[in-house]
């Protein structure tokens, strides 16, 4: 879940740890993303030299470790190019932490991770021409031990290049130097000589695009689609599909904050305000693409709150931890600021609501939708 693309104030709710790692280990949504990336992955026909995949917002990346090893089942020996573009230097970090065994799963991987905007990521190159801190990492050996040891290595590199400063503008968080880290097997050079990109001249041209809540939820519409969704369906090739997922509400998650706060609802773009912005954005080149709403019966789907059997029932004592960690969960998707989550946990009321709502349905869980946007020429 990257942190650019928000637009409005300088409040940046993802740059918030505590609440981003509760939720991804409190909540089974990176488990669902994967499986219906998954379901993508069987209308992909990828052309030589290699199977092209963008993350765009890989955070953690426990759904590119998900989705890589789906990648490996469909497609055992084609050669993968994969990219994805992180702001956060801890996310890149907990990415890179997930990455050995995919090496010595499927050899023939290629791995660039950069922190460039969404309109630069996929090709690898600011359009502003601004110097590129490149690194490109064969790792040597066989074991996923000699992988791990290399890509702990590649601290000093991030530490000094993946910073961010906030722009005085728009209060987005930005680079302060584009970074690009490349890694592939030494031993699989030879035949990856085609895949792995070069600096200044990476191809985008990708079979499959993630786009997983890329922006922040109260960012103007047309802001989504300009800077964020239309760049990315252009780094599609003929035929690559770019699938969008975002949170979707009217669960029992927005249940609890509308009980502490009557009225929120931040989840007013649906999917096909989207797609007609991004068509919009897009202008004449729109012609070249199909944008598929889909019906709800696909584009609709739903994660939980990981919880013991019985721990919420009617009958049973719903635990504080428990509780806080709905809370933050519903919080998070509704991406309520802290200034606002201050006020309300001043009381207990905030507590009774969630376990009140946890009560009602016995357990928690939240609706995201999906979209496809093709490209047909």
């Amino acid at each position: 879940m990257s942190t650019d693309g928000q637009g409005g104030s300088n409040f940046r709710f993802y740059d918030n740890r505590q609440k981003y790692l509760m939720f991804v280990n409190t909540c089974s949504e990176k488990w669902v993303i994967a499986q219906r990336v998954a379901e993508e992955l069987e209308t992909l026909t990828p052309r030589p030299p290699a199977l092209r995949f963008f993350d765009a917002g890989v955070g953690d990346g426990t759904v590119l470790a998900r989705v890589l090893r789906s990648l490996h089942r469909r497609f055992e020996r084609v050669p993968f190019y994969v990219a994805a573009k992180e702001i956060s230097l801890e996310d890149i970090r907990l990415t890179l932490d997930k990455m050995p065994d995919r090496f010595l799963e499927h050899p023939e991987l290629v791995l660039a991770l950069t922190n460039m905007p969404y309109a630069d990521a996929p090709w690898l190159r600011p359009a502003s021409g601004a110097a590129v801190a490149w690194l490109e990492v064969p790792l040597k050996g066989t074991t996923t031990a000699e992988f791990e040891r290399q890509i702990l290595d590649l601290q000093p590199f991030l530490d000094a290049n993946w910073r961010t400063r906030m722009s005085a503008q728009t209060g987005r968080l930005l680079p302060e130097t584009p970074a690009v880290v490349v890694l592939y097997r030494e031993d699989c050079r030879f035949i990856l000589d085609q895949v792995v990109p070069r600096e200044g001249a990476a191809a985008a041209d990708f079979d499959l695009v993630l786009a997983s809540q890329p922006f922040r939820l109260r960012a103007d519409t047309g802001f989504k689609a300009r800077r964020v969704l239309a760049p990315l369906a252009r780094a599609l090739r003929p035929g690559g599909r770019m699938l969008g997922i975002h949170s979707a509400g009217n669960d029992p998650g927005l249940e609890i904050v509308q009980r502490v706060w009557p009225g929120e609802d931040p989840f007013t773009t649906s999917r096909r305000m989207l797609l007609d912005a991004t068509r919009e954005a897009l202008g004449e080149e729109a012609a070249e693409f199909a944008f598929e709403p889909l019906p709800d019966s696909r584009a609709l789907f739903r994660y939980e709150m990981h919880t013991l059997p019985d721990e919420i029932g009617s009958e049973a004592t719903i635990g504080t931890s428990t509780l806080l960690a709905a809370w933050n969960a519903a919080t998070y998707v509704a991406q309520i600021d802290d200034e606002r989550l201050s006020e309300a946990m001043s009381t207990s009321a905030y507590l009774d609501a969630t376990k009140a709502v946890l009560r009602k349905h016995g357990e928690l869980w939240f609706n995201d939708e999906s979209y496809l946007v093709t490209r047909t020429a």
